[in-house]
Formats: C-alpha cells, sequence, structure tokens
C-alpha cells in the first residue's frame, strides 16, 4: 500500500482533544445461481466498483442524493474508496467486505458508498486532505466515516476485520449517544480541510530570480539518496516530475551534482525490479530502497511519464539504454493498454491467480526449462543468486548496470548480446503469456491519456520513430470524439458508462498535450485548441480568492479543492502555468504571460521549502529565470528545420513553425515562397533571420 506524502501545510484547528473519541488503535439486489448477493454496483461500469457488487455490503455508487437520504434516516455514511489494481483493497475486501457478520453491521448502521478514485479524483483529494490533517499517511483503500452531511468523523486506510468491526461500533455508539460533539468535531475538521486552500495572492515579481531557484535545489539535495537513486526512505517512489526538472535546471545551471543524481537515478529505475525487464514498462514503486521489488501494479500515468523522461534524458547522456526503454515502454502499452480504437487504459492489477506479482515473476526451475543452456548466463546478468530470492524461491529480474563488464567478462559483444537479450526476452514473453494475467482496468482516463500524448510526443521529437507520432495522434482523436462535446470534456470514457463528471487536469493536461503535438506538427489545428480548452478553464474554474483554478467546476464536496502540489503526476493548477506561459509566447499575449507569473510567486514561498512537492512549479521558476527562447521556423522546409531543432531537447525553449503564411504573431510578415528561415526571438524581440541550425545556434549562444 503505497504511503503518500506528508501534506505540508497544516491548518491551526487540526489538532482536537476529541481525537481521544476514536481509541487511537433497499435490499440487496436479486440473487443469482452464481452470487449469494448482488448490490447496487451492479449497475456500474467502473472494474473497482464491480468488484464489490457481490459483497453482502448493501454498496452504492457515489452520488449527492445519497448524502440527502442520510439526513433524513439519520445515519452516518461510510465512504471507501480505492482503485482495481489496488492489492490491500482486494485484501480488505476478502477479509472484511465479503464477511456476511461485518455486512450486517454496516448496512443497519451505515449508508455505504463505494468510490473509484480514479473516477472520482475529487472525492478522494478531499478525504485524502483530511486523514493527512490528522498526522496520518494517507492511501487507498481510504475509508471515510461522515455524518450524513459528508463532513469526516473517522478516516483510516486498510484495517483487518477485528479492527474495522471495533472503528464501526464506537463511531457509531459516539455518534448516537453524542451527537453535538460529533458535529463538533467534523465541523472543525472540515473548516480544516477548507483553510488548506488559503492563499494569498502575489504579484511581487521580483523575486522570481535563479537564487530563488537555487535555494529550492539546495534545501532538497539533503533528501537525495546519493547511492541509490530517488530520494531517501525505506521505499522507492518514481518522481517523473521532479527528475523532469532537475535534469533540466542542471544542464541550464551547469550543476554537475544535479546531473549526477538523475542520472544515477535513471539508471537505478531501468536497472532495477521496478521495470519489468521482459514486457517493458514500469510497475507502481519500490516496496524496498533498492528499486529491486515493485509493487507490480503497472498504472498509465507513470508509463506515459517515463516515455517523455527518458526520451530526454537520451538527449542530455546519449545512453542507449534509455533509447531502449522508451521502445520497449511504448510496445509494452501498446500490446497490452490499448483500446483497439486508439485510448489507453487505466492500470494493470498488481495480482493475478490471487497472488500478487505471480504474472511477473520466476522460479530457476522456470527459467532453466525455457533457456536451456544460456541459463547461466542469464542468470548472472539477471541476478538469479540465492541471495536474491523473493517469496516461495520466485525472482524478480533486475540487473547490476554494469553491462560493460558483464560483456567483457563473458567475451561477448554489444551486437551479439542485443541479439542474445531479444532471444531470452521472446522466449520468457511466449510463456508469460500463457500464464492467467492480471486484470485489465479498461475505462479511459481523459488526463492520464493526454499525459501519454505529450509523453509519445516528445519521444517523436527525440527518436523521429514515425509511429509514436501516429500514436499519439490516434490517441488524442480518440479522446476528442469520445470525450469531448460542447466545451465540456469527460474524465473518464467507457462503454455504457453513465460517468459525467470533468475535472481541471482532464482540460489542462490535454491543452498542455496539445500546445506539444502543435509544436511537433506546425499543424494550428492543435494549438487552436489548447487555446479553446484554455478559455473554458478561465470561464469554468477560475478561484478569485486565490488567484488559482478549483479542482472541479462543481462544488458538491463539504470543500472546494485548490490542489497546487504536484504528486505522482503534475497538479493540474501547475500544469495550468505552464500553458498559459506557452501560449503567452505563441500568441503575444500579455495577459497570459501575467497571469502564470502571479501563480508562480503567489506559491513561491512552498516552491522554494519543498521543491520535490512541486517540482513542476520549479520548471516554470528555470523558464522564467534563465533565458527562454522563442524560436519561430517559417517557410516551404519549416518541418524538417524544426524536427532537426526539437532532436536537440533545449531545456529553455519554444519551437514552432509554420509552413504557409500566417496572421500568427510569431509568423507574421516572415514568410518567403522560396525561403525558410529561423528567427530566434526573446520576449518578442528577435535577431535577423537566418537559414541554418548552426547560425540559430550561435544566435542564441550570444543573444
Amino acid at each position: 500500500m503505497k504511503l503518500m506524502k506528508q501534506f505540508r501545510f497544516w491548518s491551526p484547528l487540526v489538532v482536537f482533544a476529541i481525537l481521544s473519541l476514536f481509541y487511537s488503535c433497499k435490499e440487496n439486489g436479486k440473487q443469482d445461481a452464481t452470487h449469494a448477493f448482488t448490490n447496487d454496483l451492479i449497475h456500474e461500469t467502473s472494474p473497482y466498483l464491480l468488484q464489490h457488487a457481490h459483497n453482502p455490503v448493501k454498496w452504492r455508487a457515489w452520488s449527492p442524493e445519497i448524502f440527502e437520504e442520510a439526513k433524513k434516516e439519520n445515519k452516518l455514511v461510510l465512504v471507501s474508496i480505492g482503485y482495481s489494481s489496488c492489492h490491500w483493497c482486494h485484501v480488505m475486501e476478502a477479509e472484511t467486505f465479503e464477511d456476511e457478520e461485518v455486512a450486517k453491521m454496516m448496512n443497519e448502521n451505515y449508508i455505504s458508498i463505494k468510490v473509484d478514485r480514479e473516477e472520482r479524483p475529487d472525492v478522494d483529494q478531499v478525504y485524502q486532505t483530511a486523514i493527512q490533517l490528522l498526522g496520518q499517511s494517507g492511501g487507498w483503500p481510504l475509508n471515510a466515516i461522515t455524518l450524513p452531511n459528508g463532513k469526516p468523523l473517522y478516516l483510516g486506510t486498510y484495517l483487518p476485520k477485528s479492527q474495522w468491526n471495533e472503528v464501526l461500533q464506537k463511531v457509531n455508539t459516539m455518534y448516537n449517544e453524542n451527537p453535538a460533539q460529533a458535529n463538533s468535531y467534523a465541523d472543525g475538521l472540515s473548516k480544516g480541510i477548507q483553510e488548506t486552500n488559503l492563499l494569498e495572492i502575489s504579484s511581487a515579481f521580483e523575486k522570481l530570480t535563479k537564487e530563488a531557484l537555487q535555494i529550492g535545489v539546495e534545501n532538497w539535495k539533503p533528501e537525495w539518496d546519493r547511492d541509490l537513486g530517488g530520494d531517501l526512505g525505506p521505499q522507492k517512489f518514481m518522481s517523473f516530475n521532479g527528475l523532469n526538472f532537475l535534469l533540466d535546471y542542471a544542464v541550464l545551471a551547469k550543476d554537475e551534482e544535479a546531473l549526477k543524481h538523475v542520472k544515477n537515478t535513471l539508471d537505478r529505475m531501468a536497472n532495477g525490479g521496478i521495470y519489468d525487464h521482459i514486457g517493458g514498462g514500469f510497475f507502481r514503486y519500490s516496496t524496498d530502497p533498492e528499486w529491486k521489488v515493485p509493487h507490480f501494479e503497472k498504472m498509465l500515468y507513470d508509463n506515459a511519464q517515463a516515455v517523455g523522461l527518458y526520451s530526454k534524458a537520451y538527449v542530455v547522456f546519449e545512453e542507449a539504454a534509455y533509447k531502449d526503454v522508451v521502445f520497449e515502454t511504448v510496445r509494452f502499452l501498446n500490446r497490452e493498454m490499448k483500446n483497439p480504437k486508439g485510448g489507453y487504459y487505466a492500470t494493470l492489477d498488481a495480482d493475478s491467480d490471487g497472488e500478487e506479482g505471480k504474472f511477473y515473476v520466476w522460479t530457476k526451475e522456470e527459467l532453466k526449462a525455457l533457456l536451456g543452456t544460456d541459463f547461466d548466463l542469464f542468470a548472472n546478468y539477471f541476478n538469479i543468486q540465492k541471495s536474491n530470492v523473493w517469496e516461495d524461491d520466485k525472482y524478480i529480474l533486475h540487473t547490476s548496470g554494469n553491462k560493460k563488464a558483464f560483456l567483457a567478462k563473458n567475451a561477448i559483444s554489444d551486437a551479439g548480446f542485443i541479439a542474445l537479450k531479444s532471444v531470452w526476452k521472446s522466449k520468457l514473453l511466449q510463456a508469460r503469456e500463457g500464464r492467467i494475467r492480471p486484470n485489465t482496468d479498461d475505462k479511459i482516463l481523459t488526463s492520464w491519456n493526454a499525459l501519454l500524448i505529450k509523453g509519445l510526443t516528445e519521444a517523436y521529437q527525440t527518436f523521429g520513430e514515425a509511429s509514436f507520432l501516429n500514436t499519439a495522434t490516434t490517441a488524442y482523436e480518440f479522446i476528442k470524439s469520445k470525450s469531448y462535446s460542447n466545451g465540456k470534456l469527460l474524465h473518464s470514457y467507457k462503454e455504457g458508462s453513465k460517468q459525467n463528471a470533468s475535472f481541471l487536469e482532464d482540460y489542462t493536461f490535454l491543452a498542455d498535450a496539445s500546445i506539444q503535438l502543435y509544436s511537433a506538427t506546425t499543424a494550428v489545428k492543435y494549438v487552436d485548441f489548447s487555446r479553446e480548452l484554455t478559455e473554458v478553464v478561465t470561464r469554468d474554474f477560475t478561484d478569485d480568492a486565490t488567484g488559482m483554478y478549483t479542482f472541479s467546476k462543481n462544488q458538491e464536496l463539504i470543500s472546494k479543492i485548490i490542489k497546487t502540489n504536484d504528486g505522482d503526476i503534475p497538479s493540474a493548477n501547475s500544469v495550468m502555468a505552464h500553458n498559459l506561459f506557452r501560449l503567452g509566447h505563441i500568441l503575444y499575449n500579455t495577459e497570459y504571460l501575467r497571469k502564470s507569473k502571479t501563480m508562480l510567486t503567489t506559491l513561491l514561498p512552498r516552491i522554494t521549502a519543498y521543491p520535490n512537492g512541486y517540482a513542476h512549479w520549479n520548471s516554470l521558476l528555470s523558464n522564467l529565470t534563465y533565458p527562454y527562447f522563442e524560436i519561430a521556423v517559417v517557410g516551404k522546409n519549416a518541418e524538417q528545420l524544426v524536427k532537426a531543432l526539437q532532436e536537440k531537447q533545449f531545456p529553455n525553449a519554444l519551437i514552432v513553425g509554420s509552413i504557409a503564411e500566417s496572421e500568427a504573431p510569431l509568423f507574421k510578415d516572415r514568410y518567403f515562397e522560396d525561403e525558410t528561415f529561423i528567427y530566434v526571438c526573446q520576449n518578442s524581440t528577435c535577431k535577423l533571420p537566418v537559414r541554418t541550425i548552426d547560425e540559430a545556434l550561435k544566435q542564441m549562444e550570444n543573444f
């Protein structure tokens, strides 16, 4: 069970003496021939909700109307949040929610709601904030017992059945015997949730300096694991936001220490058991500090960001292994997570056939039978030694990373090893396909697909692989056709789904991906759509009190949500600030640029104090404090020159092109029929046009 990072900003209301009260420690649907119980979740399409459709608990899907019903019946509401590939969610279901005695207590005293956090991240965010305010680590399953108005009385993650029964009894007794005290406690905690949204808008732009950026990085450095990569801790999480920022910062600031840390982390991730060496792609996180033993679920958002990051890193480090990671990860996504019509599924389960990781691990006997005389060489490379046995004589493949020494010791050429490894992977992948597969959560999330569209486009810009761009545009058109209509962008799509929620992250992430596609293709339709989405966000999500944007348009929860910190994915607000910055440069829109700077300045104290939690904001700070170039290529050969420029991966440059006359500010009056010119600009001030990339590079050096 992944533990979420502690919430850094505490409300003064969050500590209550009343916490001691919590002792710190309709009929079910018609039965059928297969299942003894069927509840309302049978009508849902979410794989997670359907997993609970035959529990004896009378689960219902999230609906504001349920709370009106709870008020009339004066019943507590139990909100249980998880997702389909969550291992500990499965455990709690099997131990507790399938138990008829537990179900009887829940059904008599509570209205029970099951929430798929991937479908309703807003509900999850509110109650995760609440549990963190209490000084506990969040995670999944997250179980919240609330008043009939939705304000939380109890919050906790996984509990075994005996402890869960105790919680149910004590909370229900406390509420019935002392409702005034319960209401007072819940009101205070809810106020604390609301206070996490408080921000003081600042336009002190003079504070946006290189020194502020450097202070943030220096504050982060003591948390780095200089030996094993990543941040220090008993587990290892892949911080794609953080690594992406640090890579750009290291290049801009010529910080060799940061550059070394990024490379060490990328190497450790790619060599460790957290990477699937047979099928490609990354697992969610490592349960140990050495990246060896993963939690075996695979998430679209992780692999989407990995594709973009390793593409960028390939340009900086010229490491062939990074190219392999990108191509193998894309192959995995296309093979195992792609809808036939173009969108990508959300997750693959950690469990298969009732065991975590069973699909991915190997016994020594299996490997010997499959590899024959190659086994000893394979075992040496992938660490199949007794000291590395995992559970029940099973092994998780990982490498030492010292391929050069391995090849020298075994007198194998690079080309020979590539061929050998290809044979190994083919044999093991074929054998693995005969196993019982992990379940696939086949809903298609707009925001996560947008992350992949951007990652694939970045990979295309690095490697020139046309299939990457084709895949990105197919996914883009899928999302537009299935999830966008009349200015509304749905968060989750699945055939037959009743979901109609939309969130800030869907608009901002897809707008971001559209800008990336525009830069890669020169097609104006992409920047037009990005601007359209940005206008919808401005109209429907603006929060005047903070200068930020709300998590959702409709405020049906106990508190609005203004999420600014970056987590496993960048915050929608930080992506919006980036979009305003880039669109501001493309369109010469000074209001967009000012808004972006205001958002950044408002959060600057948090950004410098907690850079690992605000890494994507720090990327924007680096854009503003180091020279930022607008490179416009105009003429019939613009596409080729744009592609060549983008392969160099400038950390602080917007590269766009036009193959025809255009009224867009960067291209206006710059098209000549028989010429293609490169214009190198800063803040709308441009050097004289040049014809070659070498000339443009010299202008950038001497601007």
